[in-house]
């Protein structure tokens, strides 16, 4: 069942919370294990993921309020979903915590050339998500389906069947390396086993549930990563 909708004052409000209180989280679980607030990588990062998420907000808030409401949906029903969900959270959180630890007590020299690279695939990862919402305004944060929904078969979604995992996978798995820390990595090594879960749990909703979805799969192959999976 579809969420009542939210006035636009109401989903204002409860956004720029949820974007405080990101961005206070991540500042905490980074710059406290750090000790230390010249962290040049962090404050890069971090710049990184919510100037980028405050404009894409902006503009979804003046241009498709409804789309970005679904976007910030946190009640997910599926118990599946549930712990896919949790257990990414976890791994995120301890790659911050890591990276900290390895900023106070220098266990890690990653060279300042892979840093920015890893900057700039954050930045690709997240532009793959910035094309994904565009091209899907039925994109909920939850799974669920919508009213009328339809296949969406253009764009990124003409190469990968759920590129927004595609860009958020991306995100996290350079996350480590942005922040100046090989060991942030070992983290990581889990997230593709609970992204892989996600995925296959809302594909079996998708099949059962949305039309035209089966024969978009025979189009599209690769669930994630062209010609891998």
């Amino acid at each position: 069942m579809n969420a009542q909708p939210v006035s636009r004052a109401a989903l204002l409000g409860g956004v720029i919370a949820r974007f405080l209180a990101g961005l206070i989280l991540i500042g905490v679980l980074l710059f406290l294990p750090a000790g230390t607030v010249r962290f040049w990588q962090a404050w890069v990062y971090v710049g990184l993921v919510f100037v980028p998420l405050a404009i894409v907000g902006c503009i979804l808030l003046a241009r498709d309020p409804d789309l970005l409401e679904r976007r910030t949906r946190m009640r997910e029903t599926h118990a599946q979903q549930k712990v896919a969900i949790a257990a990414m959270s976890l791994l995120l959180l301890a790659v911050y915590v890591i990276a900290g630890f390895d900023k106070r007590y220098h266990w890690s020299a990653v060279p300042t050339y892979l840093v920015l690279a890893a900057d700039a695939l954050v930045l690709l990862g997240y532009a793959i998500y910035a094309l994904t919402i565009r091209e899907n305004r039925y994109a909920s944060r939850v799974i669920e389906l919508q009213q009328d929904q339809v296949v969406i078969t253009t764009g990124p979604y003409a190469i990968v069947r759920h590129p927004m995992y595609l860009g958020m996978g991306l995100m996290f798995a350079v996350s480590p390396l942005a922040l100046g820390s090989y060991w942030g990595l070992i983290p990581g090594l889990l997230f593709p086993l609970f992204l892989a879960l996600r995925i296959s749990d809302e594909e079996r909703l998708l099949h059962g549930s949305l039309k035209g979805y089966d024969e978009y799969t025979k189009k599209v192959k690769y669930r994630l990563i062209p010609f891998v999976w």
